[in-house]
């Protein structure tokens, strides 16, 4: 970059400075903390394994057929591991002919009541959640402990800043991340007297910092694969902000074996979202990564249902492609340059353009159907 100053005797002096910058590499799975790898139905979890995307249905258990069709929904998303609640003997039963009709491993939420906890045992469940706070004695976390050894069954001892033991609250004076991790190391040293140790660790709360620091803390002291999330998050809006935050700050910094975005929503926008914090920070890409302005004065379609059209009508895609819709043709192929894919609209008109090169243009009504064709063509060709 040239450029000149005047020096206090008012002679002008050339002045070139040469700017060089590269894009910063980072490499989060690089970093990631090695954890001891175990398997849940085949998914295997911690060591070298991807990150997993779980979900949990909101369905009556013992609808078989309502928890059956909310499952195959999830599976066609990228859900990986699916948990079932099971508040009563009915729901444990249910799990039997539900594991006949899905695909991916079901893994048994108890609370309360560990008998339950051997019924979703025998009824086949691939994986049982547990609650310190809640479970009972420790007789009869041996008795789930043994069956589930007998069986191979994994256990996440699942604690919650909400359902804490009242003598750690006491102690602590709340449910503080020292608390929920004392909580947490206190059952596995439990499960491990008993010779069980096929074991994974959750310790969530429902405010980000408490969550974030709890990670860290018990990560620092157990090398168990964690599963990491932002308890009861909220609405889709709150809650996706909450868990990218959560969820995503720990991830960059190495924690966490497998996910669950936790949303008052349909269970499909959770998987929805998990996918999209592993793109942004380019640990695992799935399907399209869509990128689109925020519009602006310049914008003459309506961009937000064109996009919004799009990304339903990609929601089950799994090649990785990177598409961009814009609404500008003026600086929509600039701007979205690294896209292999990308349309920008103008006022009666459209262009498809790929890595910023304007390839054609076309009527604007037709902007989605181009797009959509493109990617098929280049489904194809990756294929």
């Amino acid at each position: 970059m040239a450029g000149a100053r005047q020096t206090a005797q008012g002679a002008v002096v050339s002045i070139e400075i040469k700017l060089s910058w590269t894009l910063p590499t980072m490499s989060i799975i690089a970093r990631r903390k090695q954890t001891k790898e175990i398997s849940i139905g085949g998914v295997r979890i911690g060591g070298n394994a991807q990150i997993a995307v779980q979900s949990m249905t909101n369905t009556y258990t013992h609808d078989v057929a309502a928890t059956v069709a909310q499952i195959h929904r999830l599976e066609a998303v990228g859900c990986e591991l699916i948990r079932v609640a099971v508040p009563d003997q009915a729901a444990a039963e249910a799990i039997e002919s539900i594991k006949k009709e899905i695909s991916i491993p079901l893994i048994a939420d108890i609370h309360f009541d560990y008998r339950l906890a051997l019924a979703a045992l025998k009824a086949g469940a691939d994986g049982l959640r547990i609650n310190p706070g809640n479970i009972g004695a420790a007789g009869k976390v041996k008795a789930v402990a043994k069956d589930a050894k007998g069986r191979g069954v994994p256990i996440r001892v699942g604690v919650n800043a909400g359902s804490l033991e009242k003598k750690l609250l006491k102690k602590y004076g709340g449910a503080t991340p020292q608390a929920m991790v004392e909580s947490a190391l206190r059952y596995i040293d439990l499960l491990r007297s008993f010779d069980f140790h096929d074991i994974k660790v959750s310790i969530k709360a429902s405010d980000v910092l408490r969550t974030v620091e709890a990670y860290r803390l018990l990560s620092s002291q157990t090398d168990l694969p964690l599963h990491v999330g932002v308890t009861e998050a909220g609405s889709l809006f709150s809650g996706t902000v909450k868990s990218a935050l959560g969820i995503g700050i720990l991830l960059a910094e190495g924690i966490g074996d497998t996910i669950r975005v936790s949303l008052t929503r349909d269970p499909v926008d959770e998987v929805r979202v998990g996918y999209e914090i592993l793109k942004a920070l380019k640990i695992r890409q799935r399907g399209p990564d869509i990128v689109s302005c925020p519009t602006c004065g310049r914008c003459e379609i309506d961009l937000v249902e064109i996009v919004e059209h799009v990304e339903s009508a990609l929601l089950t895609k799994t090649t990785p492609v990177q598409l961009a819709v814009m609404g500008c043709v003026v600086n929509g192929p600039g701007e979205a340059r690294e896209a292999d894919i990308g349309i920008a609209g103008g006022k009666g008109h459209g262009v498809l353009f790929k890595k910023g090169k304007v390839i054609r243009k076309f009527p604007q009504e037709k902007l989605v159907e181009v797009l959509l064709k493109e990617v098929e063509k280049y489904e194809n060709i990756r294929d």
